[in-house]
């Protein structure tokens, strides 16, 4: 059996409001939700990331991408990049993309299922969807 490189990356939902982050262990099998960051300005952003980034010797970020429904990369997925591409330029990280269309659903339905209210669970919503982006990623990339 191969020895695995360790591996820290960062799994990221981006929205509007609020960004869900995952990490995963060090051997890359298991994503966990993190943390949510409500945004505000963007060097606010940077500072949370930073101080996330040295604690986890983070190597790379995983960002869901919002394609349509059909599968293009329409207006939200345009903005997601533009903020990644800044988002990794200034933290000095590779990025990579996972399609994320339906993990929010996903991560409602988690959340339905531990009987959780959803209104009341945002930013735990944003962190699973993270976590699922995150696992997704793990997932591929073993295969």
């Amino acid at each position: 059996m191969a020895i695995r490189p360790k591996i820290s990356a960062l799994g990221l939902d981006l929205g509007r409001k609020r960004i869900g982050v995952a990490g995963c262990d060090g051997t890359g099998l298991i994503a966990a939700g993190l943390t949510t960051l409500t945004r505000s300005s963007f060097e606010q952003d940077l500072v949370a990331f930073r101080q996330i980034i040295a604690e986890r010797q983070v190597q790379v970020l995983v960002i869901g991408l919002p394609y349509t429904l059909a599968g293009e990369i329409g207006a939200q997925a345009r903005q997601t990049q533009k903020y990644a591409k800044r988002l990794a330029a200034a933290l000095q990280l590779p990025i990579e993309y996972v399609d994320e269309r339906l993990t929010s659903v996903a991560a409602e339905e988690l959340l339905r299922a531990e009987k959780l209210h959803l209104s009341q669970n945002k930013a735990l919503i944003d962190r699973k969807a993270a976590a699922i982006i995150l696992q997704q990623w793990l997932d591929e990339r073993r295969a």
